[in-house]
């Protein structure tokens, strides 16, 4: 399983990547393996700021369909619009293509509060 280190993780199974004062948001390894083969993603955020904890769209899968949860708080500033033809590029490059979405971080310093690599790692027991 896939869990880099220069990322941070929230318990709900999100990644995030922050680069100064953006950061690009997906679901993590071990969530798009135990959802299964995705086929569709619900993301109408675009634009709008959104507090952590809040729903920043949904995934469907063959097994399910899950919320997707904000890791911290943010305006949407991009929506990955290639996930709309090709849902299935979250199970393949769930950390690369497989991005969905981009924000303006509400404060930069929120970050420190997730989860680092090792952290996650524990708490799936990998």
């Amino acid at each position: 399983m896939n869990i880099p280190d220069n990322l941070r993780y929230t318990k709900d199974h999100e990644w995030l990547k922050a680069e100064g004062s953006t950061a690009t948001i997906g679901v993590t390894d071990f969530a798009q393996g135990e959802l299964g083969d995705i086929v569709f993603l619900d993301i109408t955020s675009l634009g709008k700021s959104l507090s952590a904890g809040d729903i920043f769209g949904t995934v469907e899968a063959v097994k399910t369909v899950s919320d997707l949860f904000m890791p911290v708080n943010g305006k949407v500033s991009a929506v990955n619009t290639d996930l709309d033809k090709n849902p299935a590029s979250v199970n393949k490059d769930p950390y690369g293509s497989g991005w969905m979405i981009r924000i303006e971080l509400s404060n930069v310093s929120e970050v420190n509060n997730l989860l680092s690599a090792e952290e996650y790692k524990k708490q799936i027991g990998a």
